[in-house]
């Protein structure tokens, strides 16, 4: 069947442009320190075993590329490594800092070096404090979802396991992602050993891209670092878990921004769209954003897992730049996908 695309309304996101300032000043001394969201890494309580990770957020503020020539850590116990060594004006990294839990424990201090040569040379020490805790075992070490598919509920269970007071227990969870739901099930209690179970649900609607989450399992453990809360809920000790996972399209469409590339007023150019799902599925109608009803497609008749659509725009006379956006209805699916098709008309017109 044979479509003609009729018009859809969309609303456009701002986008913000990020100015850089001037060039990196070696005059002045803080000038590495301001791209740094945080100049002090505090693990607190950690359990052993779990995978204790944390992200330093680099900005490049200056107009001038920096280069990272070398990270590095002062202690065993802690290692580091940068996203990458160049970071271009404007553009973010992370150095990501790891705790050895299986190997230490208890008290340990360190600090992160960060080396940059490039425009000027500096030298960042960002010191690192943590607990390890011998008492307290997360097993698998953090709850790594992987690849997780857009639009289902996935879960993942974590083992908490403690050796100590027979009154032990878990207070609650902290999570500040409202897409990510933990409950903590005792299982056991007994000579002072308790177990536990938390269920971890990464729920259906989950945003497409990287989730990762630190969660806070609040003990009854009181903080002794911290005399000032006592009978405050700031008073409990808190234990990190790391939670990641990708959240993965069901359906996709390549390209998402389709090249029209010189169009003659009047003379037809038929492009190919890509729709690809992990099931079968059927296509129920395509939009456009205008209404010029310059774009044809054919919409297939049949449920399959692959669609090639043959998109076809009898460019209107108007010379110059020629953009649509178009929305795509799936069968059964709530949300629409969208793309966009770019060109540019040029001033001959087809007699």
């Amino acid at each position: 069947m044979l479509t003609t695309c009729t018009r859809r309304v969309f609303f456009a996101l701002a986008v913000s442009c990020l100015l850089a300032p001037a060039s990196a000043d070696a005059q002045e001394l803080n000038w590495a320190q301001k791209m740094f969201d945080t100049l002090n890494i505090d693990f607190g309580n950690i359990a052993r075993g779990s995978d204790a990770r944390f992200r330093v957020k680099i900005t490049n503020i200056y107009k001038d590329d920096i280069h990272i020539s070398n990270v590095r850590t002062t202690c065993g116990c802690s290692a580091a490594s940068p996203s990458t060594n160049l970071i271009k004006s404007g553009e973010t990294a992370f150095i990501e800092v790891k705790m050895d839990t299986l190997r230490f424990s208890r008290r340990k201090t360190s600090n992160v070096i960060v080396t940059i040569d490039a425009p000027n040379y500096q030298e960042i020490r960002i010191p690192i404090t943590s607990y390890i805790r011998t008492d307290v075992v997360f097993s698998p070490g953090s709850a790594n979802f992987g690849p997780v598919e857009h639009g289902e509920d996935n879960q993942k269970t974590i083992e908490l396991s403690y050796a100590g007071r027979d009154d032990w227990a878990v207070r609650g969870i902290i999570s500040n992602n409202k897409n990510l739901t933990v409950k903590a099930v005792e299982t056991t209690r007994e000579n002072g050993r308790v177990a536990y179970k938390l269920l971890l649900t990464i729920k259906t609607g989950t945003p497409i891209g990287k989730l990762r989450e630190q969660i806070y399992v609040v003990t009854n453990d009181i903080d002794s670092d911290n005399p000032a809360a006592a009978g405050e809920e700031t008073a409990y000790r808190k234990i990190p878990l790391l939670v990641e996972a990708t959240i993965e399209a069901d359906i996709t469409i390549a390209p998402q921004i389709v090249s029209l590339g010189v169009m003659t007023p009047g003379k037809e150019v038929t492009v190919n769209v890509v729709i690809r799902g992990k099931k079968p599925f059927a296509v129920e109608k395509i939009e456009c954003e205008s209404d010029l009803e310059a774009f044809k497609v054919r919409l297939p008749k049949t449920t399959k897992p692959v669609h090639i659509l043959p998109l076809t725009v009898v460019p209107p006379n108007t010379p110059g730049v020629f953009s649509e956006e178009f929305t795509v209805t799936i069968a059964g699916r709530p949300e629409p996908l969208t793309f966009k098709a770019y060109g540019k008309i040029s001033g001959t017109v087809i007699k």
